[in-house]
This record gives structure tokens, sequence and C-alpha cells, in this order.
């Protein structure tokens, strides 16, 4: 009898979060409502108590802390090539110019000497990425950013949950997105929240979020700016609540299994693997791997058909920002970032989810092994 079929993603949805959706469609306020506001209170509790406002995904975050930054027109953020496609839609649906470089080529974090060295007198903000396994180097980011009076957009999708020096990501420093789409940490299906530096920011937040309206004293509306529509419906809210009471124990879970993963992943010829496990308090949303294509005599494709002829489901995360049409268009060329470009063409993602069990992790290990093995030079 054949396994069954593994993602490389799938959340952990249990009967007593299905019932409090249940719930909250029974009660037919399933818009914007009680649950949004529990939600973002909880959500705040987690950080320190800073202002956060849930909206329909991370990608509105960004957009909207875009916004909070005041990034335009002529103005330039520099990030990351390595990172969703969103930082980069974001800045130029600003107005704005995507300023590309490169990273690290096994934590995959920004690197910031490059940073510094791509920042001009244009440069309104910095929008680095978190990944699992390590984080930016949150000290020295800011630094940089004080000295270049810079805002920060930490790019934080994967990261919900993770620390440095034991504070959560999102506890401190400037304006930080998060996901909850179902292959992140915590899901409320689709959805994502901003993290803002004060009560002025978040009713910034609110407002935009919601049709840029206002409302006047006598009950009726207005329009200060124009503002577009992501507010996050209750269903989404009360099933967010009920993931984020179990965020601690997923992480761990999660870390489990990457401890798994580096015990048992080894192929002939050898892949890069992340950062080693360590009590870093990196969160662990995705366990990536490069391939050793030059000693291969199969493409990546072929490697992610034979995984998938085992019934193991595998991503891509991710392809190099700069070598998109956008980015092309914008006038990057192949060469100009090559740890990201490495990475963009050899990355596979192998599956990591709360309900795997363990011996998933020996079938992918197995798996991987045999594949590498049949398809090397």
């Amino acid at each position: 009898m054949s396994s069954p079929y593994l993602p490389f993603a799938r959340p952990t949805i249990d009967e007593e979060m299905i019932g409090g959706v249940a719930d909250v469609l029974r009660s037919r306020w399933i818009a914007s409502g009680p649950n949004v506001l529990a939600f973002e209170r909880a959500l705040s509790e987690y950080h320190g108590g800073r202002p956060v406002r849930v909206m329909t995904s991370a990608t509105a975050a960004l957009e909207l802390a875009l916004r909070i930054a005041e990034v335009g027109p002529g103005d330039e953020v520099i990030t990351s090539s390595q990172t969703f496609f969103a930082a980069a839609n974001m800045i130029v649906r600003a107005g704005a110019s995507p300023v590309f470089v490169d990273c690290d080529l096994v934590s995959r974090s920004i690197d910031l000497a490059q940073v510094e060295a791509a920042i001009t007198p244009r440069t309104r903000a910095v929008m680095p990425t978190h990944f699992p396994g390590a984080l930016v180097d949150m000290d020295r980011l800011y630094r940089l950013a004080r000295r270049h009076r810079l805002r920060v957009i930490e790019d934080a999708a994967l990261a919900l949950g993770s620390r440095w020096q034991g504070r959560p990501v999102g506890s401190f420093g400037d304006l930080c997105a998060f996901s909850f789409h179902p292959n992140k940490n915590i899901t409320s299906i689709e959805g994502g929240a901003l993290v803002v530096n004060d009560v002025e920011e978040a009713q910034r937040v609110e407002t935009m979020r919601f049709h840029g309206i206002v409302r006047l004293p006598d009950g009726t509306r207005d329009i200060e700016q124009a503002g577009g529509k992501f507010n996050l419906p209750d269903v989404n809210a009360r099933l967010g609540l009920a993931q984020l009471a179990r965020l601690d124990e997923f992480l761990s879970r999660r870390r489990a299994l990457v401890a798994r993963y580096f015990a048992g992943f080894e192929t002939e010829p050898g892949c890069l693997l992340p950062p080693p496990l360590a009590d870093n308090g990196a969160s662990w949303n995705m366990f990536c791997v490069l391939l050793p294509l030059d000693r291969l005599r199969i493409t990546r494709k072929q490697f992610v058909d034979a995984m998938h002829s085992r019934g193991i489901g595998i991503g891509i995360s991710y392809e190099a920002a700069h070598l998109t049409t956008l980015g092309r268009r914008l006038g990057y060329r192949e060469g100009q970032l090559p740890n990201a470009e490495r990475i963009g063409r050899e990355t596979v993602t192998l599956p990591l989810f709360a309900d795997m069990r363990d011996d998933d992790v020996e079938r992918v290990c197995a798996a991987a092994a045999d594949v590498v093995r049949e398809g090397r030079k």
C-alpha cells in the first residue's frame, strides 16, 4: 500500500477551531467585528503591547507600511532579491523604485554591507526579509537605519514567533508585517498583520484599510485620502485567535522536525542545508536546501517531479526577484547578485508543518537521497 501524499505545507486545523468558525457564521456577524478586535489585542499582547492591525494579507500589510513610511514616487526602497515577490511589487505600486541587494548564501539574510553601500539621497526605507532559521541582524540593521534616518519595514511573513535576543520579532523596532497564509506558522485562511509604533499610525492603518473612510461627528463619512479594501473578516480572525493560542506548540513541533531533518538529511553529492539548528529563537517556517545541480544530470524540475512521483510535495522558495521580467525592466541582469541567483536556481522547499510525523521526515530524507543518487553524473 502506497503512503499518502505529503504536501510541503499544511495548516493544523482541529475541531475546536472549526467549531469556533461555525459559531461566527451562526452569529451572522462575519465581516470585521469583535473577533478582529480580539485578534488584534492578542497579537498586541504577544508583541509587548505594540499596536497591531490585521488585514487580508501580509502583502496588504507591506503596502500600508509603505504608505505609513510616506514612500512614494521618486523614492527608493532597498530590499533583498531573495524574498517573495510581494516586496518588490508593493514598492513599485507605491510609485517607488526597489533597489535590490544580495543576501548571505546560507542564512539568506539581506547583506547589510550592501544595503549601506546602496543608500542614496532618494532612499526612504529598508525592507529586509526574515528567513526561517536565521533572522536579520536586528542590532546592526537598526543602527544603520538610525544613522541614515531611514524607516525599516520588516517583512516577517515567515517569522511569527521568532525571537531576537529573547524578544519576539515585532515587539521592537519599526514597522513589521506578518502573514497568516495557510503555509505560515499560524493561519487565518488568508490574512496578515502590521505592527506599528503608536496610536496615530494605527489609526492611519485603520483608515487606509477601509476605503480611507473617516467618521464625522454627525455620523456621516468623509475621505481625506484614497484607501483600499483590506479589512479582515471576523471568520478569519476567529480562526487566527485559536491558532495564535497554539503558536508556541506549533513552533516547538517545527523545531523538533527540523532537528530530525538535520540528523537524517544526507545526499551524495551533498546539498547545501540551512544554518544549523540552534537555540537562536528562529521559528522555522520552511526547510529549504540547495541542490548540487552542477554535479547532477537532472534538473531541479526533474528532482521535484521525482519527489512528487514518490508522493512528496516540494516547493520553490524563492526565485531571484531581480531576474523576474519586472526586475529586468528595472535594469537588473544575471551576475549582479550571485547568492540570490544561485539560491533562485537551486532551492527546493521540503515538507515542514506542525502535523508532520517523525517518519514523514525520514521518508523525505530517504526519497531525496534516492533521487539525488540516481541523478548524479
